[in-house]
């Protein structure tokens, strides 16, 4: 299934949150991260990124997530626990 970014809230200063729907490939990885970079630049606002309706999460994305999630102003939620190995994974790997 494609990767599909759903983009909530941002409006009167709230916090974004982009909604991750499929599979995630790098490409789609580095999109995501470009995506949410410009929005926090532009708006200053903080980006949620929610991985809870994620299916699928290959090897080469997870260090993509981890960095933007270790990012101030970039926060990662909804990963399930087989997304959080891989991330922690990419972590060891560093």
């Amino acid at each position: 299934m494609p990767t599909q970014i759903r983009q909530l809230g941002g409006e009167n200063g709230q916090n974004v949150i982009l909604a991750i729907e499929g599979d995630m490939l790098i490409e789609d990885a580095i999109l995501l991260e470009k995506i949410a970079s410009d929005i926090h630049e532009k708006s200053g606002n903080d980006v949620t990124i929610d991985l809870a309706d994620l299916g699928f999460l290959d090897s080469e994305s997870a260090p993509i997530l981890k960095r933007l999630g270790d990012r101030d102003g970039f926060r990662i939620e909804g990963i399930e626990i087989f997304l959080q190995s891989a991330v922690n994974t990419a972590e060891r790997i560093r």
